[in-house]
C-alpha cells in the first residue's frame, strides 16, 4: 500500500498590495478639511462597497500614505501620497489604452490640462462609459467606478485627470500634471 504523508498548512505571504480603488480613496480623502465622511458616505460617493473603503484605508495605512488620528479620522499623509504618486504610481497602475470608445475625457483632453495643452487632431484620451458624451481612445480609468465618482465630485475628477496624465502621458504632460498635483496636494 502507499503511504500518505500529511500536508501541513502553508502560510500565505501576508505582504500588503495596494489595489487601484486604494488611490482613488486616498485622492478623494485627501480632499477632505472638515469632518471625516463615514465610511458609507465614502462608498456611495465612489461607487464603491463600505466594505471596499475600509479595506483601501487599512491597505493605506499599512503603505505609510495615511495615519487615524485619535478619533479615528483618516488624514492622508499628502507628501507621502505625492511622492508616490509622482514616482510610483504610474509603474504600480501603468495606463492601459484600448481602441475608439465613448467616455469621458480623461488625462490632456480635461481640465484643468486642456487649457495648458493644446490637442493635436488625433483622437482624445476617455474613461469609457456609457454616459459619457465624448468619443476618443479608450484610456482605462484606476478603478471601473472612476467616471461615475468623478461626475459626482468636480475636485476628484480634476485629481484623477491628473493622474491619468502622470501614469500615461508625454514628459511635458506628466511635468505639467505633477506641477498642478503638487499644487493641489499642498493645501
Amino acid at each position: 500500500m502507499f503511504a500518505f504523508k500529511t500536508m501541513t498548512a502553508v502560510k500565505t505571504n501576508p505582504q500588503i498590495i495596494l489595489r487601484p480603488q486604494d488611490l482613488v480613496v486616498l485622492l478623494r480623502l485627501s480632499l477632505e478639511n472638515g469632518p471625516a465622511p463615514t465610511y458609507a458616505s465614502l462608498a456611495d460617493e465612489l461607487c464603491l462597497t463600505a466594505s471596499e473603503i475600509h479595506a483601501g484605508v487599512k491597505r493605506a495605512e499599512a503603505a505609510q500614505l495615511l495615519f487615524k488620528d485619535e478619533a479615528g479620522k483618516a488624514i492622508v499623509i499628502k507628501e507621502a501620497l505625492r511622492l508616490f504618486v509622482q514616482h510610483g504610481a504610474r509603474y504600480a497602475f501603468p495606463a492601459t489604452r484600448g481602441s475608439e470608445s465613448r467616455g469621458m475625457p480623461t488625462s490632456y483632453a480635461a481640465a484643468p490640462l486642456a487649457d495648458k495643452i493644446v490637442a493635436g487632431s488625433g483622437v482624445l484620451p476617455v474613461w469609457p462609459y456609457k454616459g459619457g458624451s465624448a468619443r476618443g481612445f479608450a484610456f482605462y480609468p484606476l478603478y471601473p467606478s472612476v467616471p461615475q465618482a468623478a461626475m459626482r465630485n468636480a475636485a476628484l475628477y480634476e485629481l484623477l485627470v491628473l493622474f491619468d496624465a502622470i501614469r500615461g502621458g508625454s514628459p511635458r504632460e506628466r511635468a505639467l500634471a505633477i506641477g498642478m498635483l503638487d499644487e493641489r496636494l499642498k493645501a
